[in-house]
Order: C-alpha cells, then structure tokens, then sequence
C-alpha cells in the first residue's frame, strides 16, 4: 500500500512540476518588436495654395480726409518653396496675388458717391520658420504691389512693402493650412485733390498642396 501511495504522490509532484514549467516565459521565443517612432515632418519641397481673407487699413497724405477708411474681402492664390535644415529652420519663398473688394468710400468732406478701392494686391516675400514636427510658426518680409483706382483719377499700380508672420500646420504628408497676418503699406497716390497714402492689414487663412 506505502508502495502505490508512495508512486501516486510521486507522479502528482511530477505532473505538477510540468504544468508549472509550461506556463514559464519560454526562453526561446522571439522578444517584441520595438516600437517604432513616426518619422518627423519635413517642410522642404515646392507648393501651391488658396487663400481667402479680410483687410482693412487707413488713407495717408492731403487727400485721406475724403475717404472713410477701406475695408473688405480678398482671395486668391499663392506658390512657393521651403527648405529645412537640420536644426529645425525653414526657409522659404512665396509669392501671391489676390483680388480685392478694399475701398474706402467718400467721407463726410468727399465727393458724393467718390471712393478710392484697391482692386487687386499682390506680394512676393521671404519666409523664415521654426518646425515642431508638423507645426511651422513663421515671420516673412518682401514687396508688395496693388492697383489702387480712386473715383475720377483713374487706376494705377502701387509700389510699397508687407511684414507679418503666422502659423502653418501639416494636415498631411501633401496638405498644410495657415493662418497668417500682414501689413502692408502700398505707397502713395497722386489724385486731384493731394496724395493718397494707403496701408492695409489683412487677415488671411490658407491651404497648400506641397510636391
């Protein structure tokens, strides 16, 4: 009887020991495959865009006090090149133009149903950012031109400058959208009633398609 207690004990021990060692880690699987990274954004490349937005600004000069001071929409299009370097800086060049509902109608001491509009504005200005992976915070600078039309002096272009600065986020590996703020200060035209000094702020957003 001690001799079958004895086996059955010792196949119970047995049986247990092999289950246990059946549910240890085995030492001979493959470890997991590390995580990999999302590789970072990177602005550089050509691209090409819309725009739409609002301005307002004030008249300058002898003639401004003819005119309430301009406002309205602008929209229109844009093309350029980024170039990122290893640190995180972008560099880039962009030109646009847009059509334009900015006038300033005739002011209390201006001449019934008279206004001075630009009818279209137009820049070409480089950019200078900072990359957070897909977010591009960035100033720019450059040349801006308009043709500016006052009531009964005819259209002419005006030469003058644009400063601002924005935010532009990569929605995907090919679509970005900005938001950005220039001013820009469009020179002065010659009227029958002194010169006229334009300068407009204009809030616009944007969308890129990159190459």
């Amino acid at each position: 009887m001690k001799t079958i207690l004895t086996a059955t004990a010792a196949a119970l021990v047995l049986t247990a020991g092999s289950a246990f060692a059946a549910d240890l880690p085995n030492r001979k699987m493959a470890p997991a495959a590390p995580i990999k990274a999302a590789p970072v954004y990177n602005w550089t490349g050509a691209y090409v865009g819309l725009h739409a937005g609002y301005g307002m600004g004030e008249f300058s000069k002898a003639a401004a006090s003819r005119y309430k001071d301009p406002e309205g929409y602008v929209i229109g299009g844009q093309l350029g090149y980024n170039q990122q370097y290893s640190n995180n800086v972008v560099v880039g060049l962009e030109g646009d133009i847009s059509a334009s509902d900015v006038k300033g109608k005739a002011s209390t001491t201006g001449t019934a149903g008279s206004k001075a509009e630009v009818e279209y504005v137009m820049t070409a200005r480089g950019r200078l950012g900072y990359a957070f992976d897909r977010v591009l915070p960035f100033v720019t600078a450059g040349y801006a031109g308009a043709e500016q039309k006052v009531t009964g002096n005819g259209s002419s272009f005006r030469n003058g400058y644009v400063l601002g600065g924005g935010v532009e986020y990569a929605i995907t590996n090919n679509v970005t959208a900005k938001v950005e703020g220039l001013y820009m200060d469009l020179g002065d035209k010659n009227t029958t009633n002194g010169k006229l000094g334009t300068d407009l702020s204009v809030v616009r957003a944007g969308v890129n398609y990159k190459f």
